[in-house]
């Protein structure tokens, strides 16, 4: 049995949570360690769990195999090396970090220690992906449409650092950006980007987004990002293949319930983790390559903005 522990009990944390205690659990994972910096936030787990309220506590006593990193993304980084540099290996939430730099420094770190450093890349193991991908088959793709649509300050709860894009890493092209880019790479495998367009508010936090991505092979997909969504939520992907078809999948169908996919979302993440750790599967996403296509998304944003005349209109 491989014993996990959790760093970070915020709004996503109780899918884990659910995910590793339920009737689906997976057989070689048993939770037997919390983190938080809030105390209060653990009295629901102290007569299940060991609690601690620093990660360093938890990595020097709670006799842990492999470690949950569930922390605001500026702490991914500082958490994340931490454990690495314990000896355990990692899942962290998507993104990996909040740079490219701390992102390629987190990577270069597992390689060296021989650990497995698996970013939750949730949609992947969506029920309606998974399908989809069942009927896709190897018939090559033409173009690809991810939609991640949602109004943020419905999704916060009391995370509101998402809020802050110093604590963020950005707004809706550095937290939905990952998931959205990470499925177009599970369809269509390494993509470079073509061209993006951000839109950003008055206080300059960016809520849409439009980034197009080319294959090797020629196959596009464009990703469409908004933080300000007024119908509730959109995510699903739309798939036009080079002979001619037309399929897709809405992430939320069958899960009517506000958030009811993440549940099972999670226990795939977590199945994924445990084939991992087992050495039953030999690759995962270690979310580098996403956070990579942020950074170059932000990078080219900021060089149209440069080449715009002083004082000139848009």
């Amino acid at each position: 049995m491989i014993r996990l522990g959790i760093v970070g009990l915020g709004v996503i944390s109780r899918y884990y949570v659910a995910a590793l205690t339920g009737p689906q659990a997976p057989p070689d994972l048993r939770l037997t360690a919390v983190c938080d910096l809030d105390a209060g936030v653990l009295e629901p787990y102290r007569d299940r769990f060991a609690c601690y309220c620093d990660h360093a506590t938890l990595l020097a006593g709670a006799g842990v195999d492999a470690v949950v990193v569930n922390v605001p993304n500026d702490a991914h980084h500082p958490i994340v090396g931490d454990v690495l540099a314990a000896g355990l290996p990692v899942c962290v939430e998507k993104p990996l970090a909040t740079t490219l730099d701390q992102g390629e420094e987190l990577v270069a770190l597992a390689r060296r220690r021989g650990l497995p450093l698996l970013t939750a890349f949730h949609r992947r193991y969506n029920d309606n992906v998974l399908a989809l991908l069942g009927r896709i088959g190897s018939r090559p793709v033409r173009h690809l449409t991810v939609r991640y649509h949602e109004r943020i300050e419905d999704h916060v709860g009391r995370d509101r650092w998402y809020l802050d894009p110093q604590r963020c890493g950005g707004g809706c092209v550095a937290d939905n950006g990952p998931n959205a880019i990470d499925l177009v790479q599970l369809m269509l495998g390494p993509v470079a980007l073509e061209r993006a367009e951000v839109i950003r508010d008055a206080a300059g936090v960016d809520r849409q987004a439009t980034v197009d991505l080319r294959a090797p092979a020629g196959a596009t997909a464009r990703v469409e990002l908004d933080w300000s969504y007024p119908h509730g939520e959109a995510k699903d992907v739309r798939v036009e293949l080079a002979d001619g078809g037309v399929d897709g999948a809405d992430m939320l169908a069958g899960h009517p319930a506000f958030k009811s996919s993440l549940a099972h979302e999670y226990g795939g993440v977590l199945r994924h983790f445990a084939d991992v750790l087992r050495g039953r599967v030999a690759s995962w996403p270690d979310g580098l390559a996403p956070l990579r296509l942020v950074d170059e998304v932000y990078r080219s944003e900021r060089a149209v903005l440069a080449d715009r005349p002083a004082g000139g209109g848009g």
